[in-house]
């Protein structure tokens, strides 16, 4: 079955002028379009091929090899590339912008600026997406008192304070008492947990100075890379709980660490981990 919304690798049923037809490779008549400037001139009938299917301009199927920076039900900060009468239209590196509906927006959004949006799809089956994420996001995350995190504001109550989407997954707030006027919708923060509640959900301070920390947690990973031969099989997609078990520290405070690092050009980070410089 063909998947709006997801990357897949489908098979090429035929070659025409226009394009390649791709199908699941179960139901040949059920195929998708990959446009002809897409489609690689060394490939084959029958050759399989990793695309992204959405819908063109005029609400068709439609494939590309591009990789977009969302994917169905996920989360992800996109920049606004337009605001227009039926919303706002978001880059998500596809040819065509992704629409950001004026009802799915919790506040009025601004050309240039990054907001966290949920991707889905609405009645007529088309991708759009949402800033409503707050019903979509988890409690239960792995982080205790004094942890530092990285989250992004999706929504502000006056009354309440700032929303935070931690990791783009759990739920997050920085009460009013703490939210700095300047924070905005969209804003990319670094905060310490204050508070785990009884539902799961974490009470932030906004981190002013979190940049105090990176030297501590540096020292920990320069420390444990002298103890492995300069080697470090960790990056940044290593799962959290990976991290908290070998570094002690918070997946947030593991990268700003060795964004630190990066910078002082202590090491240097390839597809198998962390090298220190001059090993």
């Amino acid at each position: 079955m063909i998947e709006i919304g997801k990357v897949q690798t489908l098979t090429i049923e035929r070659i025409t002028p226009i394009g390649a037809y791709l199908s699941d490779g179960f139901d040949t008549t059920d195929v998708v379009l990959l446009p002809e400037k897409e489609v690689a001139k060394n490939v084959r009938a029958g050759d399989q091929i990793e695309v992204f299917v959405y819908r063109d301009s005029k609400d068709r199927l439609i494939s590309t090899t591009r990789e977009p920076k969302i994917q169905l039900g996920e989360f992800a900060a996109l920049k606004v590339a337009d605001v227009t009468k039926v919303g706002a239209f978001l880059d998500w590196g596809l040819e065509k912008d992704l629409l950001l509906p004026y009802n799915e927006q919790t506040v009025k959004v601004q050309k240039g600026r990054d907001y966290l949006v949920n991707l889905y799809t609405d009645k007529s089956d088309r991708l759009c997406a949402t800033m409503k994420i707050y019903p979509l996001l988890k409690v239960g995350a792995p982080y205790k008192m004094g942890d530092w995190i990285e989250g992004y504001v999706y929504q502000i109550n006056p009354e309440i304070g700032a929303f935070v989407a931690i990791d783009n997954l759990y739920h997050g707030l920085i009460l009013i008492k703490d939210a700095n006027s300047d924070i905005h919708c969209g804003e990319k923060i670094h905060a310490r947990v204050s508070e785990i509640r009884n539902d799961g959900k974490l009470v932030l301070s906004p981190n002013k100075k979190a940049y105090k920390e990176i030297p501590k947690d540096a020292v920990v990973i320069l420390t444990k890379l002298n103890e492995s031969q300069g080697f470090l099989p960790y990056n940044d997609k290593t799962e959290a709980f990976i991290i908290k078990k070998e570094f002690d520290m918070s997946k947030s405070s593991f990268k700003r660490a060795v964004g630190k690092l990066l910078k002082e050009k202590k090491i240097r980070i390839t597809e198998r981990g962390i090298e220190k410089n001059g090993k």
